[in-house]
């Protein structure tokens, strides 16, 4: 056996191609770019809140109203109180007074109650938003279900106006027996799509070209 390379291996391994460093950083970048991108399309939009929340914090974010059946015949347990409390935010891009009418008030489980929270849009401009409801303990998000409420529509204040925004509610007779403060939560974001969809139309409406 000769273990001596020959000429034709030589040239053979000189032939052989390799992929290019350039092209491999190009594409490392490519793919960075791409990741900083969904990223940043993702955490740009409403869902963070909800993401943050369920994910970080703990909290339990709602959907949408309780169905009818859940409410006919419901049992009431007159004999326990549970404690609900109100809290509300603002986006920091919405230049918006929100907050709860009332601090806290206390329930009989399988019974529906009435709240309000107070909102002013304090802008020169007409804007729509969107309330993110969420509920803490987390233990007790299956147990609360609203039946109306502010938050499964957009909501819209003209400029200086402020109103009183409803939710009606009530507690699962189910709640667990360690659980008697149960805190409701809204947090509102600025709809922008919708924002200037209205101004587009305030604005065809002042020019008289409005159908």
């Amino acid at each position: 056996m000769n273990d001596e390379q020959q000429p034709g291996d030589a040239a053979e391994q000189a032939a052989a191609p390799k992929p290019p460093a350039a092209d491999t950083g190009r594409l490392v970048k490519r793919i960075a770019w791409v990741l900083a991108g969904s990223f940043v399309f993702t955490f740009s939009m409403v869902p963070i809140y909800r993401i943050a929340c369920e994910k970080v914090l703990g909290l339990k974010l709602q959907e949408g109203p309780a169905g009818q059946q859940q409410v006919v015949g419901l049992r009431q347990d007159t004999a326990r109180t549970v404690t609900v409390a109100f809290d509300g935010n603002v986006n920091s891009a919405l230049p918006w007074g929100f907050r709860p009418s009332q601090r806290s008030i206390k329930v009989h489980p399988g019974q529906l109650y009435d709240a309000t929270y107070w909102a002013r849009n304090q802008s020169d401009h007409a804007i729509v938003g969107n309330a993110a409801p969420s509920i803490t303990p987390s233990d007790a998000s299956g147990y609360f279900h609203k039946t109306e409420c502010f938050c499964f529509t957009q909501q819209t204040l003209q400029a200086g106006e402020q109103k009183l925004m409803p939710v009606r509610f009530y507690v699962d007779p189910q709640l667990p027996a360690g659980v008697d403060t149960v805190t409701l939560s809204y947090t509102f974001f600025p709809n922008e799509k919708a924002t200037a969809a209205l101004a587009a139309r305030d604005t065809r409406v002042a020019a008289g070209t409005t159908p």
